[in-house]
């Protein structure tokens, strides 16, 4: 098996570390990855690598009756299967996904996928979210049709809004294109879809994923001969490169979230498996790309400088609503206590001395065709 760090022409950019398939060391490569492009800047100047980023906002098209929405601690979550995921749905929470699809962006040098497919024609985007990547890989292939699927058939604002705090952060207005659609669906029912797909895409699945062999199943049985499944997730928990995460509130916020989670029957750690999981499906030509996202600006490179600001924003949006509902189901604390731990880590994330990033994987495979020949 190969092992190869994709050269770019900048040499602050981090594009990953790759890996093929048949490599049962997932954590050990992610965290090789994380040493040879992750160094402290003890020196950190301004923010000039920051100009120009903006975000995107999105609407879709649902033919589907609108939920009355759970409300719960402040926020609302999906109707439709109410209790299976616990991430809410509403404007905040929105917002906050269409902004961590610029992150992707960056992270992916602007790919929507980076599986080696040129031109596919029926693309399937399960666990839409707010359906913008549905959106602009149906702007990018116009020939194409693309399908979303998500519990909560949910819609952006599409006001045009500067932030506050963050000048370089705007909302940009997008529309739906006519090949894009959007289903009330859940991925871990039988998949019966009417045609197959030459590209499925699921992205930060990891909190969703109940049985992520089962659904990997189902994709593979849903794609067309020679197509390809690619996941894009977080791989959990936080990960530091020296101790300076011990003890601190960031640390216990994690924890804590996800001892809640398993105590709740869920396991939150499995994307580190699913190359394995690829390959068990029967996938071929099995690819796994390794990422960081430091939690803030304390990385060398201009590149992770920027990977640094978007993530400290999207965590600091995150911190409640990742863990609010499993916090206070699962681990029976009070609103109150779980604002209390939240506000302690969200001060931490303005601390460059804590030198923790988050692992991402990218893992994507072909189906195999017997009529091609290899």
């Amino acid at each position: 098996m190969a092992e190869h760090d994709i050269q770019m022409d900048d040499p602050d950019v981090n594009a990953g570390q790759t890996t093929e398939s048949g490599d049962n060391h997932s954590i050990y490569l992610a965290e090789e990855s994380a040493l040879q492009h992750l160094n402290v800047d003890y020196n950190d100047d301004a923010d000039s690598a920051l100009g120009g980023m903006t975000t995107q906002t999105s609407t879709m098209s649902v033919n589907s009756s609108i939920y009355n929405y759970v409300e719960e601690n402040g926020r609302t979550y999906h109707r439709y299967k109410n209790g299976k995921y616990l991430i809410p749905n509403d404007e905040a929470e929105m917002d906050r996904l269409d902004l961590q699809h610029q992150l992707w962006l960056y992270t992916l040098h602007n790919q929507l996928f980076t599986a080696p497919i040129e031109s596919p024609k029926n693309i399937l985007d399960f666990g839409t979210g707010t359906g913008i990547w549905a959106i602009e890989v149906a702007s990018q292939y116009p020939s194409s049709r693309v399908l979303g699927t998500d519990l909560s058939p949910i819609q952006p604002n599409l006001q045009v809004v500067p932030s506050m705090t963050h000048p370089w952060l705007v909302l940009m207005q997008t529309s739906v294109p006519p090949n894009c659609q959007f289903e009330v669906d859940d991925f871990d029912d039988e998949w019966n879809y009417s045609q197959t797909f030459d590209l499925i895409h699921g992205r930060t699945m990891v909190t969703c994923f109940k049985d992520p062999l089962a659904v990997i199943t189902s994709a593979f049985n849903a794609l067309s001969p020679g197509g390809y499944l690619e996941l894009q997730d977080m791989v959990i928990p936080l990960r530091c490169i020296d101790d300076s995460i011990d003890g601190t509130r960031i640390e216990e916020w994690a924890n804590r979230t996800l001892a809640a989670s398993r105590a709740m029957g869920l396991c939150w750690q499995k994307s580190q498996y699913y190359s394995q999981y690829f390959e068990q499906a029967g996938f071929v030509d099995v690819v796994e790309q390794h990422f960081q996202w430091p939690i803030n600006r304390w990385a060398k490179g201009a590149h992770m400088k920027v990977l640094g600001s978007w993530f400290m924003e999207d965590m600091s949006r995150a911190l409640y609503s990742v863990s609010v509902a499993a916090l206070t189901r699962g681990a029976g604390m009070s609103r109150a206590e779980v604002n209390e731990l939240v506000d302690g880590a969200r001060r931490e994330l303005h601390d460059n001395s804590i030198h923790a990033y988050l692992p991402i994987v990218v893992v994507y495979g072909r189906k195999p065709d017997p009529a091609v020949i290899h």
